[in-house]
């Protein structure tokens, strides 16, 4: 009886690590479904509707050659963008905005102002990866951007390395892998409870990467505090989501493999659900600048 108490927990165990591939084994409760699991990843972010930062930014595109600089940025939900780079004697250079809708870049080192619509193409100028902009806000606030599909297209499973691989078969012939990781202290919890952790994207469509996403270095971010004016003559503007800590990626890396295409975002400092004053996702015409209209075929 006391040599069978011994042995029976170790049949259990490495029956266990073969069924995993000696790698990770997964947590005790299994995402039952892919659907499962990136209403997970929506309920792990859901507080966050938008971020406020202080970052590095290094992009390389063929046209423009490597861009590195601070970066000042809102990203907010589903599709708003502001972005600043800023050089290191604190003179910005260039500013992205975008309400969804419109599209603005004001470049001062070629004293030009670009506007139009805010398609793919107009987002690539600062993501030099084309996607629409919902699809760079969500991977900036550590979402999951999901291709419209039917249940019937899409699988999870789990790998050895230690997270979930969920694949979706888009509507329009794309194929999306997304690798989702459980936080590494939800592994007991039940798979409803589970915090879960975007750490790849990529999407495929007729075998051609269209892009390629990495987030790394998770951590819990602090919520934004409302913007007072100094001198107490506006009134105070309230944050722009409710109360959140939620984990964000601090190292966000965008890329088309083998088109010389990338960029990289590194959070300095990050909060939740900042404020918004007005105009913030839009920006007026300077004085001695070239202006130009841009769109997808210029």
């Amino acid at each position: 009886m006391d040599l069978l108490r011994f042995v029976a927990p170790l049949v259990v165990a490495s029956g266990l690590l073969a069924g995993t591939g000696c790698g990770t084994p997964p947590p005790v409760s299994r995402m039952p479904t892919a659907r499962a699991a990136t209403d997970r990843v929506h309920a792990t972010q859901d507080c966050g509707l938008g971020v406020h930062a202080t970052a590095k930014i290094d992009q390389f595109n063929k046209r423009d050659g490597r861009m590195r600089g601070d970066l000042l940025m809102f990203a907010v939900w589903p599709d708003r963008l502001r972005l600043d780079i800023v050089s290191p004697f604190g003179v910005t250079l260039w500013t992205l905005a975008s309400d969804g809708k419109k599209f603005s870049l004001n470049d001062l080192r070629a004293r030009r102002f670009s506007f139009g619509p805010a398609s793919e193409c107009n987002i690539a100028r600062i993501a030099t990866v084309p996607m629409p902009g919902h699809v760079l806000v969500s991977l900036l606030r550590g979402e999951v951007p999901v291709l419209k599909h039917d249940e019937a297209d899409e699988s999870i499973e789990w790998s050895g390395k230690g997270y979930y691989v969920v694949t979706i078969k888009g509507n329009n012939g794309s194929v999306e892998k997304v690798h989702v990781a459980p936080h590494p202290d939800d592994f007991g919890r039940p798979w409803n409870e589970q915090r879960l952790r975007v750490l790849d994207v990529v999407v495929e469509q007729q075998g051609i990467t269209l892009y390629h996403a990495e987030l790394a270095d998770h951590k819990p971010a602090a919520m934004s505090v409302p913007q007072i004016d100094p001198a107490m003559i506006d009134p105070p503007i309230p944050t722009s989501g409710p109360q959140c800590n939620a984990e964000l990626p601090r190292r966000i890396h965008v890329e088309v493999p083998g088109q010389d295409q990338d960029v990289l975002f590194r959070y300095e400092d990050v909060k939740w659900n900042p404020p918004l004053p007005d105009g913030v996702f839009s920006q007026n015409i300077p004085g001695g600048v070239e202006v130009v209209r841009i769109t997808c075929d210029k």
